[in-house]
């Protein structure tokens, strides 16, 4: 019977006590115990599966005889966004951190920028993007000029209202700019943001979004994977975050939700390879955002579909459910946290309630899963197939 493996990254879902949190400014963010403080939150599937088995979580009591192996994750590359995290899940660790503005882009950055795409630039500093288009909107729509941001995160962020700037012409400078954000500039995502409406009392961001990645500097688990004949699909984000390299398959999501609703249907299909998820909402709409509540609801909405998810299993399947940093929504700050990781797999050939302890590397999870498929891959992380696999 064919192999599948279904990966899901809950975007930011940190456990946290990173070790070096404190030279991040982090030190004691922890994402889900934030949001287990609340009455919206209530995930029996993944307690059943063993989340508060965890290392280090004691935010919830661990159950009697949970049905996943488990293990705490330690990032070792030098961030804490979304691509560097997803890199190193797929076992390419980053020894530097990507670029990031706190005072905006150098002159040399946007001028070049409004040379190539005829327009000017307005803002230009970091900024939350549902304020900048309350702030910059009215005056992008009288002059055309292009919203251009950042965050604490490494990304240059345009924004554009869609009767202004048709979509695909967004598209369009967003490729330009990331023509010339490269190597010192080299960011991990130019983002187009389309918005709507008439003015700054309703001005709304569209699910039109895309992000254009930096592509990785090695061979990833997806590249090793597709180049062995597996199939490599990617759901949400998984091609943008990859800059499409190594995906044979890819689905755009406008929300959790929708990120399993897709997923769900993958599982009714026939298919040997990699099944790779992303459910951006925890991060984007709610970790960003400081909504605890929110989080915690998306939370429980999650554990819900995971239910019907693990209702379609098959004999060979396997599951690894993890995260690629974290965004503690009750703190101050509304910056991604350095937290680590949890990594949860489940399936029928999976020996429960194995304590993986803690690991070093997200990469523990591409080596598990090249050498669960026999493909021999040069992969950062230890794999840890052959304490959990029932023989």
């Amino acid at each position: 019977m064919a192999k599948r493996v279904f990966l899901i990254v809950l975007d930011s879902f940190g456990i946290g006590g990173a070790p070096d949190a404190a030279a991040f400014g982090d030190e004691g963010s922890d994402t889900l115990a934030a949001i287990s403080q609340s009455s919206c939150f209530s995930v029996p599937n993944l307690a059943r599966l063993g989340l508060f088995n965890i290392q280090g979580v004691t935010c919830k009591p661990p159950v009697e005889k949970p049905a996943a192996s488990f293990a705490r994750l330690v990032e070792q590359s030098a961030g804490k966004d979304t691509t560097i995290g997803h890199w190193e899940i797929a076992g390419v660790e980053s020894e530097k951190p990507l670029p990031t503005y706190p005072n905006g882009f150098p002159e040399e950055v946007i001028a070049e920028f409004v040379r190539r795409t005829g327009r000017g630039v307005l803002c230009n500093r970091p900024y939350s993007g549902t304020q900048v288009l309350k702030d910059y909107g009215e005056e992008h729509m009288r002059t055309g000029d292009l919203i251009v941001y950042t965050s604490a995160d490494s990304v240059f962020q345009i924004a554009a209202h869609e009767d202004v700037v048709p979509v695909e012409q967004l598209y369009e400078y967003c490729e330009i700019a990331r023509s010339i954000l490269t190597g010192p500039h080299g960011v991990g995502r130019v983002i187009a943001r389309p918005f709507v409406g008439s003015c700054a009392a309703d001005f709304a961001r569209t699910a039109r979004r895309h992000d254009f990645s930096l592509k990785p500097p090695a061979k990833t688990l997806l590249d090793c994977l597709q180049q062995a004949g597996f199939a490599t699909i990617g759901v949400g984000k998984i091609y943008d975050i990859f800059a499409g390299q190594g995906i044979s398959q890819t689905t755009r999501t406008t929300s959790n939700h929708n990120g399993m609703e897709v997923t769900l249907k993958h599982a009714d299909e026939n298919f040997e390879g990699l099944c790779f998820v992303n459910l951006v909402d925890f991060d984007m709409l709610y970790g960003h955002r400081n909504d605890v509540d929110g989080y915690a609801n998306a939370a429980t909405e999650f554990d819900l579909q995971l239910g019907e998810l693990l209702q379609k299993m098959r004999p060979e399947d396997l599951m690894f459910i993890t995260a690629d940093h974290g965004c503690d929504p009750s703190t101050p700050s509304t910056d991604h946290s350095r937290e680590c990781v949890p990594l949860l797999i489940y399936g029928a050939p999976v020996r429960a309630g194995v304590d993986l302890g803690v690991r070093a590397s997200y990469g523990t999870i591409a080596s598990t899963i090249a050498q669960w498929f026999g493909v021999k891959a040069n992969l950062a992380g230890e794999s840890v197939l052959d304490a959990i696999i029932a023989r």
